[in-house]
């Protein structure tokens, strides 16, 4: 089943939303369903049956200070 994951990344412009927005899309069809990333609020939230840990690193990847906020 899958959930919405919420995570504050620290992302000053779009070129770090992207990133973020890039390697999450790597794994669209492979537990990322969507993606949704607030670059004002810094927020990301990912529609996904993996879980909180796996996504968080993943986005960890990018470099980018990363939190797990929780599920919607």
């Amino acid at each position: 089943m899958s959930s919405v994951h919420i995570f504050n990344v620290e992302m000053t412009c779009e070129g770090c939303s992207g990133a973020v927005e890039r390697v999450l899309n790597r794994l669209k069809g492979q537990g990322v369903e969507d993606i949704s990333i607030s670059l004002a609020e810094q927020k990301v939230l990912v529609t996904s049956t993996l879980t909180a840990d796996q996504l968080l690193e993943v986005i960890k990847k990018t470099g980018k200070k990363t939190q797990y906020v929780g599920k919607q």
